[in-house]
């Protein structure tokens, strides 16, 4: 009776690791497609596979995460620390990301360990998906699906990147931005909303404080003149009225 219920959990572990490798398999598969797709300078499945390394640390980081969700944290932590000597992008085997992920070129790119990231994303070179410092638990930002973040670009604190929207390179984004937007500088904000530019961000046009100033203080000053000619003609009135009497 005992050697069959082993035997039947042998299988259950052994259909159960079937399945977790046939779909790392696949997700492997969806993300050389999608470097395929997203990068004109991969010419061929072979070149992706041997030699780029925002390929190698995601791969890595698929090894790494099966660990890391079987409770086996320092054989995860370790890969993920071995891929990050060799190919200088760390990656949290505790992420959680999607299919279709492509870190183009890849220095510098640092992923934390409460990130999420949805479906056909692309990081380039230089991004920090990082945490503040002043959060608890959900401490790193999520992506939605088909975002993509500029070179240099830094997003940190636990709010959510809308789908399909762009941060441009070097922005620092602390605070939510909603999907399919556009949003530059430091501290990020956004420059284009459903394809359409944001007209309260018009670089060009805005106005110009200093010039905002003076004009108040010339309302101010029109308004002490009047206020000193009254006081004038009411004292004038006074004197005539009193010289009567």
């Amino acid at each position: 009776m005992n050697k069959a219920i082993n035997s039947d959990k042998i299988k259950k572990k052994i259909k159960c690791a079937k399945s977790s490798l046939q779909k790392t398999m696949e997700e492997i598969k969806y993300d050389v497609k999608a470097i395929r797709e997203r990068d004109p300078a991969a010419r061929s499945n072979a070149e992706v596979v041997l030699l780029y390394s925002g390929f190698h640390a995601l791969l890595a980081y698929r090894i790494s995460h099966k660990l890391y969700e079987n409770e086996r944290y320092f054989e995860a932590r370790a890969i993920s620390q071995l891929a990050r000597h060799c190919t200088g992008i760390e990656i949290h085997p505790g992420a959680k990301i999607g299919k279709g992920l492509v870190i183009d070129h890849g220095m510098g790119v640092v992923i934390g360990e409460t990130t999420e990231i949805g479906d056909n994303c692309t990081i380039y070179q230089g991004v920090t998906l990082g945490g503040t410092g002043k959060d608890i638990g959900k401490r790193h930002p999520t992506l939605g699906n088909g975002v993509m973040v500029g070179a240099g670009a830094k997003v940190l604190g636990p709010f959510t990147i809308g789908d399909n929207t762009k941060v441009a390179a070097n922005a620092v984004v602390l605070a939510e931005i909603p999907e399919n937007c556009t949003a530059v500088g430091m501290p990020a904000k956004i420059v284009k909303r459903e394809g359409q530019r944001v007209d309260d961000l018009d670089q060009i046009h805005i106005p110009d404080p200093v010039a905002q100033q003076i004009k108040l203080l010339e309302n101010k000053l029109g308004e002490l003149e009047e206020q000193i000619k009254k006081l004038n003609s009411d004292k004038e009135k006074e004197e005539t009225e009193n010289a009567d009497i």
